[in-house]
């Protein structure tokens, strides 16, 4: 096995800082339940509320990509965590239906200012080789702060709703704190101008539009497993309290299952191949769901999951950071990023749509085709990522000579 060389102090501070912040990031399920029940706001109305949020979230990630490059990634990190947690306390604080629907559209548009500037860091901040393990890791600190804000919700949530939202609010002021005071100075590139003299134009790349349909894809199925599964284990006779279960063990599997990128045999995977595994994975695990009526089958499915789900975000966010000119990885993962809005807001129409129609055995196999279809469009359509699989051929290369 290759030996693995130490992370960069930014990218680790980094990570810390994700694991810090997600361990507060669980108000936004409890939304909501917030309005019905503070505000008496019908389920229909909550629902539209969640919509908006989700559409706002769209230009927030553009615009924090374009903040990223323009003004510097560390400014536009904190800019929105402070952003979020000001949403929050107008949210906790809200004493109309009114105030606390305007707290919840400024939280969208603040919300996903945080992520493109993350992970331009650390893409940037890495060599091709180890951008892979980079990617997989900032996944695996959200897993794992995941795990801590279940926890937190389950204690507070008891005792007031609005409370879920102050602590939020201070987990994304300490996490600015630290991004504030840890990481190095911005050093943004002069305005009107990127690093190489030419202008970045994301939706003008055919290869990253490519990318971006598939990952919208993508994000519409995985949206149907955290927004769906509840309503999916209620119609088979189940407690929808197996969910909680499941979304615990599918997020320790992302932690436990971090070495396993860095198996020879993973390294050498071209990005197409990779991505083509990772879709098999979920597949199965989809299929899982699908024909599971017990416990442990549906835990060994989230699991299996969980491992695809692994592949994907590694790859696909180091594709997109080897795809982009130099000083445009900020907007080009901000337009990638996109594909989390588009499903945040249509996910919840067809998952309820094709459950009450159909069923949970053909929404879950609905799933697996599509995913099993998108396998098979990795291979023909996604591009190779020159530096990333220049990696892995020196790894094919090597890997003899080491045995």
């Amino acid at each position: 096995m290759l030996r693995s060389e130490p992370l960069p102090r930014t990218v680790r501070l980094l990570l810390l800082a994700q694991v810090v912040n997600r361990l507060g990031a669980f108000s936004l399920p409890f939304l909501t339940a917030l309005i019905c029940a503070d505000h008496g706001a019908s389920l229909a109305t909550a629902g539209l509320v969640s919509a908006v949020f989700g559409l706002a979230t769209i230009p927030s990630r553009l615009a924090g990509g374009g903040l990223a490059d323009r003004i510097g990634r560390r400014t536009t990190i904190v800019l929105g965590l402070c952003g979020c947690a000001t949403a929050q306390l107008a949210i906790a604080a809200s004493t109309s239906l009114t105030w606390a629907v305007t707290g919840a559209v400024l939280l969208g548009l603040a919300f996903e200012l945080y992520e493109p500037p993350s992970q331009a860091i650390i893409g940037e901040s890495v060599p091709e080789r180890q951008r892979v393990r980079a990617f997989s890791l900032f996944s695996a600190a959200l897993a794992a702060g995941g795990m801590g804000a279940g926890l937190l919700a389950a204690l507070l949530g008891h005792w007031d709703l609005r409370w879920l939202f102050v602590t939020d609010a201070a987990t994304c002021l300490a996490c600015a704190l630290l991004i504030r005071l840890a990481l190095p100075r911005d050093r943004p590139a002069p305005p009107g101008a990127d690093q190489d003299g030419t202008a970045v134009r994301p939706l003008r790349d055919r290869a990253l539009l490519g990318v971006l349909v598939t990952g919208t894809a993508y994000a519409l199925i995985n949206q149907q497993t955290v927004m769906t599964l509840p309503l999916a284990l209620a119609r088979q006779g189940l407690p929808a309290a197996y969910a909680g279960l499941l979304f615990t063990a599918a997020a320790a599997t992302t932690v436990l299952a971090q070495p396993l990128v860095r198996l020879p045999w993973a390294t050498r995977l071209t990005t197409p191949g990779a991505l083509a595994l990772a879709h098999l994975l979920l597949a199965a695990g989809l299929t899982g769901y699908a024909l599971a009526r017990t416990l442990p089958a549906l835990l060994a499915s989230a699991a299996v999951w969980s491992l695809g789900d692994l592949l994907v975000m590694g790859r696909i966010y180091a594709l997109v950071t080897d795809l982009a000119p130099p000083g445009g990885s900020g907007r080009y993962l901000a337009v990638f990023g996109t594909s989390w809005g588009i499903a945040a807001t249509l996910a919840p129409v067809l998952g309820t749509q094709l459950l009450a129609r159909a069923g949970t055995t053909t929404l879950w196999s609905t799933m697996a085709a599509l995913c099993l279809l998108l396998a098979a469009l990795h291979l023909r359509v996604t591009p190779e990522s020159p530096g990333l699989d220049n990696v892995a051929e020196a790894v094919r290369r090597r890997v003899p000579d080491a045995a």
